[in-house]
């Protein structure tokens, strides 16, 4: 009964959803002032009852658990959840996730319930376990004989719940009638609307097989000593509508360590005490564990009673300007590398009538300064210094924001060992990644030139030589390649630049062998660098005989190893669900029959390898390890404060006292405590020609962006992780420096002459009775004085935080509206058009 195909288990690795709270969290809950961690301590017991009825405690702990944060969350952003004093597990799963995570034994089970542990509450305003999410339907009911049915015979169910049917008073019609005992735990949405959760057909949407994001709850390990940690993954109603957590609907992440029933008799199946071993495995989920101490039984009340109830407080969404903004868009285009800062920034300035309704699009950054050097944009958000094509035009460059990219890594340590939390690389392991040089099966072993190279990363001695301790047997399609972009961007250039400014990793792109023999990818070989787009070169086709899908399907392997991708976002959601973008699984179009080629599934938690390249503030957000990057030789340096820090005290200024900061990798090749991934994000506007009031509206942008948004933090208008803040003083005062010379040359430049046209004097006409005044244009705002950046309450939105309600959606406003601002937007075909080939690529989905 508590089987799953094996076909679904491809969907269930991800990482977790959970969402919102003001409320006060469990007993016992502690969170230190000015703090967003949180955490608790409770006892657990399990009374056991032998077979003369004497009832004792078995087992008697102290658990406590732990998270990092639970406000001012964004959507799919990743919370730490540590715990100690637990039951330790046995019969590890692979994938933990959903249904795959069931039959281990004594798990902690972390998942999204909506709704408060807040007895104050109204009871419909209180969190139960049919406001707790589940992917499947095998994870809320139970059938069993009535003599392996556990649940009845727990010491602290409602004697109504003993029964042969408990959960619901009557089996629902579209429930499978049965002999056996059964236990329903139906699911209700944010709507109201309950669904039975006893077959595939009677859940939510969003737990279709098939839909577009893996399961949210995860039945985590437990080590020897009783401590362990997950990673959890936050959702909103954008992701999932039926439990409908957002920053107005009450959301908990409960946390239910399975300490096992506590019996009320000496029922065999209700006091037995597991069959694994504590730290055993059960990768093939072919074992089926003693039901009263696995995750199968959550909703009993002997788990139920032992939930840590963490109250989750959401941030406002993205669209939170698109509808609730004052004025009209005002949109700069340009790097991702500021789409965590967006995020936070944007509602402190469209919420606020005194400011502009600011609004950012990701646009590759030389796209990004044309549109702004032509007119097309009052600012761009680039790095590095570039010059219009027009030599009349004169651009003055305000550093906005220090970031960076970094290469996130999910993998795991041989022997359930745990993830790996630190790497070092290298620029000749990039230029070895980036150019297709491993070759990933014996599929690119035919390809000429590859067959003595390394199969994957994680065998290249080179690899090894840096980091060892990891899997040095088994290969992997995804351990040989770097998930990158296929657009341009500025971060390309960056970290090929860092190549091509090493030696060894030059050498190499031109044909000479690494030490232990492995040669750059002939396709690549004497590739100019830098570049700004990464070229897909190898056109390769691997002969394929007996396998019919892909001689049916011929196509150079190699690239669809790589697959690069058009966002940041699809990498870092790539990386949060440990499912690489690899493209080589033969399928079956269910509509025409013919073999197609596919992604491959998630990765097992204890098996992953898998690198991306992503942003900073990516990587902060959603708990991304990332690798230390060599600068000198023998030198590895981490993103944090430090390397940042040592990396921009060697920028320099290009361009005059109004040009761009850039990082040259020869300098960082001399430093032994620089980042090489250091970027510089810098708000560029025109020094002459622009209107008054755009002027205005940049030099406002300018300094609070410079000020107040340098304040780091987790609230609209604060600097979140992943940026180092610029300061008058330290080692980012030249570029606040700059900041204020940009500023006040953006202010003094004068508007462009506008002739008046001459209109012939037209003939005497009566005045109308009541004429309506012609509507004036909203004046820009002022250019504000400087502002010392404190650490002040972050501007919020007084939007009120309730408990469970079912919300009135209208799904024709909810796109109308959007549509409506759009066009308010629109100055010109031109405008319109850079603003839509500017929108960011959604994130990755399902292939």
């Amino acid at each position: 009964m508590r089987r799953l195909p094996a076909a679904l288990s491809a969907f269930f690795l991800a990482a977790f959803a959970l969402v919102p709270a003001l409320a006060p969290g469990t007993a016992g809950a502690a969170q230190a002032a000015g703090s967003d961690a949180w955490s608790a301590t409770h006892h657990l017991t399990r009374d056991l009852v032998d077979a003369s009825g004497t009832t004792t405690t078995a087992d008697s702990r102290d658990v406590t658990v732990s998270v990092d944060k639970h406000t001012d969350l964004q959507a799919r952003e990743r919370i730490n959840v540590s715990w100690s004093g637990a039951h330790p597990s046995g019969g590890r799963a692979a994938n933990p996730f959903g249904v795959d995570g069931l039959n281990q034994e004594y798990p902690v089970l972390l998942m999204e319930c909506r709704g408060l542990d807040d007895p104050s509450l109204p009871a419909d305003q209180q969190l139960s376990p049919s406001t707790c999410w589940t992917n499947t339907w095998n994870e809320r009911t139970e059938k069993a004989d009535a003599t392996q049915a556990p649940w009845r015979h727990d010491k602290y169910a409602d004697p109504a719940d003993t029964g042969a049917l408990s959960g619901v008073s009557s089996l629902p019609a579209d429930c499978t009638d049965t002999t056996l005992s059964v236990h329903i735990t139906p699911f209700v949405s944010a709507a109201g609307k309950t669904f039975s959760g006893c077959s595939e057909t009677t859940m939510p949407p969003e737990a279709a097989v098939g839909s577009a994001d893996p399961p949210n709850e995860i039945s985590a390990f437990t080590d020897g000593n009783g401590n362990g940690s997950a990673a959890f993954e936050v959702r909103t109603d954008a992701e999932n509508e039926s439990l409908g957590c957002s920053h107005t609907v009450a959301c908990s992440l409960v946390v239910v360590p399975i300490e096992g029933i506590s019996c009320a008799d000496a029922d065999t199946a209700c006091n037995k005490t597991g069959a694994f071993d504590p730290g055993s495995n059960n990768f093939g989920n072919l074992l089926t564990p003693d039901l009263a101490v696995s995750p199968y039984l959550w909703w009993s009340p002997s788990n139920w009673r032992n939930r840590f109830s963490v109250p989750l407080e959401f941030a406002l969404p993205p669209s939170t300007c698109q509808l609730l903004g004052s004025g009209t868009p005002v949109t700069f285009y340009g790097s991702a590398l500021m789409r965590q800062a967006t995020l936070q920034w944007a509602p402190a300035y469209c919420l606020d009538k005194k400011r502009f309704n600011w609004q950012a699009n990701t646009m590759p950054d030389d796209a990004a300064f044309a549109l702004m050097a032509s007119g097309g944009a009052d600012a761009a958000l680039v790095t590095g210094p570039r010059k219009p094509d027009d030599k009349t035009v004169k651009v003055g460059f305000a550093p906005t924001a220090v970031s960076g990219f970094g290469i996130a890594f999910d993998i795991d340590k041989p022997d359930n060992g745990g993830q790996e939390d630190s790497l070092e690389l290298n620029a000749r392991l990039l230029a070895k990644l980036l150019t297709m040089s491993y070759p990933a099966s014996s599929l690119g072993q035919q390809r000429p030139g590859l067959a003595t190279n390394p199969i994957s990363l994680n065998l290249d001695p080179e690899f090894q030589q840096l980091n060892p301790g990891l899997d040095a047997v088994h290969s992997s399609e995804a351990a040989s390649t770097l998930l990158s972009l296929s657009t341009s961007s500025d971060v390309i250039k960056a970290i090929t630049s860092y190549i091509e400014a090493d030696p060894d990793a030059k050498a190499f792109m031109k044909g000479k062998a690494d030490p232990w023999g492995m040669t750059v990818n002939p396709a690549y070989k004497n590739l100019k660098l830098p570049v700004s787009t990464w070229p897909i070169l190898d056109t390769f086709v691997p002969s394929t005989p007996g396998q019919a899908c892909l001689a049916n399907n011929p196509a150079p392997y190699l690239p669809k190893v790589a697959a690069p991708v058009s966002s940041f976002q699809q990498i870092s959601t790539a990386m949060i669900l440990s499912w690489p973008n690899v493209n080589t699984v033969c399928d079956t179009d269910t509509n025409t029959g013919l073999y197609k080629l596919g992604r491959i599934p998630p990765q097992g938690v204890g098996s992953r390898f898998m690198l991306g390249l992503v942003t900073l503030g990516d990587a902060a957000r959603y708990g991304l390890p990332v690798a230390s990057l060599q600068a000198a030789p023998g030198s590895y340096v981490a993103p944090d404060t430090a390397g940042l820090s040592a990396a921009v005290a060697l920028a320099q200024q290009t361009g005059g006292k109004q040009g761009a900061f850039s990082l040259d990798q020869a300098r960082v090749r001399k430093s032994r405590t620089a980042y090489p991934g250091m970027l510089v994000v810098s708000t560029a506007a025109r020094t002459s020609g622009m209107d008054k009031d755009a002027a205005k509206r940049v030099a406002q942008f300018i300094d609070i962006s410079t000020t107040q948004g340098q304040v780091p933090g987790r609230g609209n208008g604060q600097l979140p992780q992943g940026y180092l803040p610029i300061t008058k003083k330290g080692v980012t005062a030249k570029l606040y420096a700059a900041d204020q010379r940009t500023k006040a040359a953006v202010l003094a430049q004068k508007a462009p002459a506008v002739a008046k046209p001459k209109v012939a004097e037209p003939a005497a006409a009566p005045a109308p009775a009541a004429a309506a005044p012609a509507s004036a244009p909203a004046s820009a705002p002022a250019a504000p004085k400087a502002v010392t950046p404190k650490a002040s309450q972050p501007v919020t939105a007084k939007t009120q935080l309730v408990a469970r309600t079912a919300p009135t959606r209208s799904g024709t406003g909810g796109m109308l509206l959007p549509g409506l601002l759009f066009l308010g937007l629109v100055g010109g075909l031109v405008a319109a058009l850079t603003r839509f080939l500017g929108r960011a690529a959604a994130s990755g989905g399902r292939s």
